[in-house]
């Protein structure tokens, strides 16, 4: 049961945190999509660009930290459901206009409850990772703008950002 004055689902009755029973809503196809990006000096871009980082692929290395990721928010996150992910991409893109990579996760399953954790959960270690590679270069770097740009399915339906 939710709490119903606040209209928070991982509260009971009581105001205490727990884990949202599922087990009565339908199955569904479910997708999720977040972004986020990390900001950085047109100079540790093009390191990055280049394959000049000293620990090696950073995209590469980045995509795939976000797909482990998304597999293990269940892990990281107290009230998440563990889910059968089907589908976890993420795109990394050059923006020198930033200066700096964008970061787009997409996640999909057939579930009793969404994927937006799993695809905000991906964005934020992928740039994390982006960070961890080239800090010995840059400390100023920055993420910013972790968001949910679209999901759909479920009883709520679609959202998308108007940005």
């Amino acid at each position: 049961m939710s709490h119903p004055e606040s209209g928070l689902t991982h509260f009971d009755d009581q105001g205490r945190a727990h884990m949202v029973d599922v087990s009565d809503k339908p199955f569904t196809a479910r997708i999720a999509v977040a972004r986020g990006a990390v900001k950085m000096s047109a100079e540790t871009l093009a390191l990055i660009t280049e394959g000049r980082a000293k620990k090696g692929d950073v995209l590469g290395v980045a995509r795939l930290a976000g797909i482990m990721a998304a597999k293990k928010t269940a892990d990281l996150i107290p009230l998440c459901h563990p889910l059968p992910i089907t589908k976890v991409a993420l795109d990394l893109t050059v923006d020198p206009t930033l200066p700096g990579i964008v970061v787009e996760a997409t996640v999909k399953t057939g579930g009793q409850t969404g994927v937006e954790m799993e695809a905000l959960t991906a964005v934020s270690v992928a740039c994390l990772t982006i960070y961890d590679m080239v800090k010995a270069v840059e400390k100023s770097m920055s993420i910013e703008g972790i968001h949910l740009i679209l999901k759909d399915g479920g009883k709520s339906g679609r959202y998308e950002t108007k940005l």
